[in-house]
């Protein structure tokens, strides 16, 4: 029954597994993500990259292409290097509405679909037309998710995609680093961050942001909501927020409160 409730998503997690794993340890809260004022410090950085030559607007509009798709659609590196334009896909709701979304194969082979915003369409239109494609892809479209700088249109390995994220993410920290020493634990933040921090920061942001689990977990392929239960911070940020204002020593209060012969006690 706990098994169903947890599956229904009217539990969180399944309190009869305690019996069961009295010896194992739960599973970490996640990490190895972005605040999202850190994130804002990414867009910003990727928001200001230069432009004045043709290697420079390339390097900007991939770029922006690779935030965009990595937190909005919450992919993994090898959904990202081995997806295709034509898993944009569009069908009528029905209310009749359009609606797009992207398929992607996921861990353990599985398909899942993942709603695609106006906002990510948008900059879909962007960065084929910045690289001579129409603006949005035919279902029979075999072109890599992310095109190469140059040569023909060939899917990157994992490896590449991994280290262009790297590469923003360093850029980023040494922009961050040039603002002055205020910002350099923000930039060492950045320096660690790879592609997967970004998958995790799409589910945290979605989680923290209200979206209901079963929906998160739909987005990111989770076989669990017990795994996507991970990426909730809100509560660990709201509980941080309250202990710190409310549970003080107040030194200086005391210091207050002390008389004149209390700090200037007589010769014994």
């Amino acid at each position: 029954m706990f098994i169903w409730l947890v599956d229904a998503g009217y539990l969180r997690g399944n309190p009869m597994a305690l019996l069961r794993q009295r010896t194992t340890r739960p599973a970490p809260r996640v990490t190895r993500y972005l605040s999202a004022s850190l994130w804002d410090d990414v867009k910003a950085f990727v928001a200001q990259l230069p432009q004045a030559t043709e290697t420079q607007r390339a390097w900007a509009v991939r770029s922006r292409w690779l935030m965009t798709l990595f937190y909005l659609q919450g992919l993994r590196i090898s959904e990202v290097a081995d997806g295709q334009m034509g898993d944009f896909f569009r069908r009528i709701s029905a209310d009749g509405q359009e609606q797009w979304w992207l398929q992607t194969l996921g861990k353990g082979g599985k398909l899942r679909t993942v709603p695609v915003s106006g906002e990510l369409l948008q900059e879909l239109r962007r960065y084929r037309l910045a690289h001579g494609l129409s603006a949005l892809p035919a279902r029979d479209d075999d072109l890599p998710l992310l095109l190469p700088f140059r040569g023909p249109p060939r899917a990157l390995s994992r490896s590449a995609v991994h280290d262009a994220i790297k590469a923003i993410f360093a850029g980023a920290a040494d922009w961050l680093r040039s603002r002055g020493p205020a910002f350099a634990d923000r930039a060492d933040e950045l320096g660690r961050a790879s592609a997967h921090w970004l998958r995790h920061t799409a589910g945290s942001h979605q989680a923290d942001g209200g979206i209901d689990l079963r929906t998160v977990r739909d987005n990111l392929g989770h076989a669990s909501l017990n795994t996507t239960s991970l990426y909730l911070h809100a509560e660990d940020d709201a509980r941080h927020a309250a202990t710190v204002k409310r549970h003080r020593m107040n030194w200086a209060r005391a210091t207050e409160r002390e008389t004149p012969d209390d700090r200037n006690p007589p010769d014994r």
